[in-house]
């Protein structure tokens, strides 16, 4: 039976919205891409040096996370052996991705080898059917839920015997990285002792103004970030009747918490030179050094947005290659010495 839906909002390739609330996430855009939105089904066997499982943490709200955890080094019979703990929060505008694409799983993997820690990745929900500040919260949740680990009243084996609940930071990729810094506000705030937050790691921040920035107008655009799909996502992600100023995605605004009153960890800030969002990201880096806050800045040349998901990038072209050594080079610095 011909279904008689309308498509009343499309970001082409990645979403479209029908007139019955239903949104249809079945990727459209350039087949050779498929596969890095292909969803890798946990394994808690070693492959390639790391294990993987999916847990629900919260059953009432569905909130789950894959954990990664790296096959050398897992003896973590005393704390001496225990390894620091990553929570990420995957990008995508708040409108698309899941922790599970092979993306994430491919430099997830990766960090956790790098690095030698443990990793646990957020299913966040997904706008427009869960409209901010809903990522947001859930974030915060699943922080909560470490914390609750930490302090006996959860219970996650994996997690018991690897982590080092004193040796936890946050890392978001582009909107993630809008995660970072909202978690590591509220966190602040909170007594989550035993476990201590070391820092946050944003990767291409999805911070932006409502006035464009020069970067996003003069930019040129690429597969990966355009700027109708930005003002498509946040349209559909963004409270109704909010703007870009809005303080999730404009944390250094007017509308936001002064940074100057908020309680924040070290932060390492990943800004790509050729990013649409580029000048928004450094706004928030210089207003995080006004502020007194402890704020490391590293530029990729040459490189646009999470240039480090695209695998087929990364394959043929030298020069990418090397930026993306030179990133977890530099992750596993701040994490080494915080």
């Amino acid at each position: 039976m011909a279904s008689n839906k309308k498509i009343i909002e499309e970001v082409s390739g990645w979403l479209r919205v029908f007139d019955d609330g239903t949104v249809d996430r079945t990727w459209t855009g350039p087949p050779e891409a498929e596969f890095l939105m292909k969803q890798v089904p946990p394994h808690e066997e070693f492959i390639e040096g790391v294990a993987t499982r999916d847990v629900t943490i919260n059953p009432n709200t569905g909130l789950a996370v894959r954990i990664y955890i790296p096959e050398k080094n897992t003896d973590g019979q005393n704390n001496k052996n225990k390894l620091p703990l990553v929570l990420h929060f995957h990008g995508g505008g708040f409108s698309i991705s899941q922790a599970n694409w092979y993306m994430y799983y491919h430099f997830y993997a990766r960090l956790v080898r790098t690095t030698c820690a443990v990793c646990v990745s957020v299913y966040l929900p997904l706008a427009p059917e869960h409209k901010l500040p809903a990522a947001c919260d859930e974030a915060y949740a699943a922080f909560l839920w470490l914390s609750a680990v930490a302090h006996g009243e959860s219970s996650e084996s994996w997690l018991e015997t690897y982590a080092d609940f004193r040796r936890v930071f946050l890392i978001g990729d582009s909107t993630g990285g809008n995660l970072v810094h909202h978690v590591a506000a509220r966190a602040g705030s909170t007594d989550i002792q035993p476990m201590q937050l070391l820092g946050g790691i944003a990767l291409h921040p999805g911070f932006q103004r409502a006035e464009p920035s020069k970067s996003f107008l003069e930019m040129p655009e690429i597969p990966l970030l355009t700027r109708d799909m930005i003002n498509k996502f946040m349209s559909l992600a963004l409270p109704i009747g909010s703007t870009k100023d809005h303080p999730i995605t404009c944390p250094m605004g007017p509308l936001a918490l002064p940074l100057t009153t908020l309680k924040l960890p070290p932060m390492l800030v990943v800004v790509a030179e050729n990013d649409l969002l580029r000048d928004s990201e450094l706004e928030y880096c210089e207003a995080m050094k006004e502020a007194k806050k402890d704020v490391e800045v590293l530029i990729n040349h040459g490189m646009g947005h999470s240039f480090y998901f695209d695998k087929l990038a990364i394959d043929m072209d030298p020069k990418t290659a090397t930026q993306v050594d030179k990133l977890f080079e530099e992750i596993t610095n701040f994490i080494n010495k915080h």
